[in-house]
């Protein structure tokens, strides 16, 4: 506590502190006057808080762009994108790992093919020697807030351990602390779906809306996400929105879950690429590849795919009545191929005609979408005490 102050003095800066910083990083720059009216503080209290935030090396101004009229226009404040977090996702197929700067600004992404499920030590160690490889962009940043990890599984919300991720091979995994001594920096994990619907409403096509239905498709399978009146679910211990376990064909074919026809082995990634001839696809190698497919084996698997995706759609909007719904990795790519589809089919299935009113839109974010919301892991508990960025320490590794 500083000289002359209460702790309740201190708490309340504190809050501002927390209030400006986050504004700058979910919204972009803001003049000091956009602060104020944000805020509802008055122009020096703005004043003295982003000063304070330049000072801490979390915000910078620069000079406004002149006004056509009378006045002097106010300066721009920034979030420092300088300030980052190392972003991981595991997948059975590739470790990718990311450099990203508050305001969601990807400096570096990297993808490590793996050749097979990778291991919690392999996930260590890759992503320690691709952060090796990123020296020139470590140089240039002012601080390491710490790791988050996207996870195609179960996550423990409070101390990151993976219950289960059947398609990793893991279970009861420390996964986040891990991370931590392998990297020398604080970390936590979520899951991968969870943490791509909080970007996209964030940064994406979901921002300013406070009902969202996310689903990403990965070669893990598909995760969903939901936020519903601006607050994602997450369940009692993290475990919410496991929506690629949705049944949409009973009799379909078997699922690591112990049921039939989920939406996830129904619709799936590896279905598409065994059309396609290929082993394995990003997912701009997908749609490149799609794109210069016009085969009726690929036309009847993506129209088949779509049509089942649309019967867990109608189900999310009868659930959740969401007021948009967000597809991102392969499933943003297969609503691109047949556009108008999956809109026809929801409208006409879900109750009260709710499904025609319900946009379907493809994630925003592309390749860099879970390394984005991995990020908001690490960034969390500056955001909520920017003051403490004097104490976060500088990763082990750089």
């Amino acid at each position: 506590m500083s000289a002359g102050t209460s702790p309740g003095t201190d708490s309340i800066r504190a809050q501002n502190l927390s209030r400006i910083l986050t504004l700058l990083h979910r919204r972009g720059p803001l003049s000091r006057a956009d602060l104020t009216r944000l805020c509802g503080f008055n122009r020096s209290t703005v004043g003295a808080l982003a000063a304070e935030l330049g000072e801490l090396g979390l915000a910078y101004e620069t000079d406004p762009q002149p006004l056509k009229r009378v006045g002097r226009p106010s300066p721009l404040v920034h979030a420092n994108e300088n300030v980052a977090a190392i972003a991981v996702h595991p997948d059975v197929d590739a470790v990718t790992v990311g450099l990203v700067g508050l305001g969601g600004k990807v400096h570096r992404r990297v993808r490590y093919d793996a050749g097979s499920p990778p291991t919690v030590a392999d996930t260590v160690n890759i992503s320690r020697a691709v952060i090796q490889g990123m020296s020139a962009e470590l140089a240039g940043m002012t601080r390491i807030a710490g790791v988050g990890a996207a996870v195609p599984g179960l996550v423990n919300n409070h101390d990151g351990s993976v219950l289960l991720a059947p398609h990793l091979a893991w279970s009861q995994e420390p996964l986040a602390s891990a991370l931590s001594v392998g990297l020398g920096l604080p970390a936590r994990a979520a899951n991968d779906a969870n943490l791509g619907s909080l970007a996209e409403s964030l940064f994406g096509a979901a921002v300013g809306a406070s009902d969202v239905v996310y689903l990403n498709g990965s070669a893990s399978g598909v995760g969903g996400g939901a936020v519903v009146g601006g607050v994602p679910l997450r369940g009692a211990a993290g475990y919410a929105g496991e929506l690629g376990h949705t049944v949409v064909n009973p009799g379909g074919a078997a699922c690591h879950c112990g049921r039939r026809g989920c939406l996830e082995t129904e619709v799936s990634l590896g279905r598409l690429l065994a059309v396609l001839h290929l082993d394995h696809a990003d997912q701009d190698q997908l749609e490149a590849a799609m794109a210069q497919d016009s085969s009726p084996a690929l036309v009847a698997e993506t129209h088949r795919q779509l049509d089942l995706l649309a019967v867990a759609l109608t189900n999310f909007v009868n659930i959740f009545n969401p007021g948009i719904i967000v597809l991102g990795g392969f499933l943003g790519v297969l609503h691109s191929f047949a556009p108008g589809r999956l809109e026809a089919a929801v409208a006409e299935g879900a109750i009260g005609g709710l499904g025609s009113e319900v946009p379907i839109s493809r994630a925003a974010l592309g390749s860099d979408l879970l390394l984005v919301g991995a990020a908001e892991l690490a960034f969390a508990g500056l955001l909520a005490d920017p003051a403490s960025v004097g104490a976060l320490p500088q990763t082990a590794i750089r």
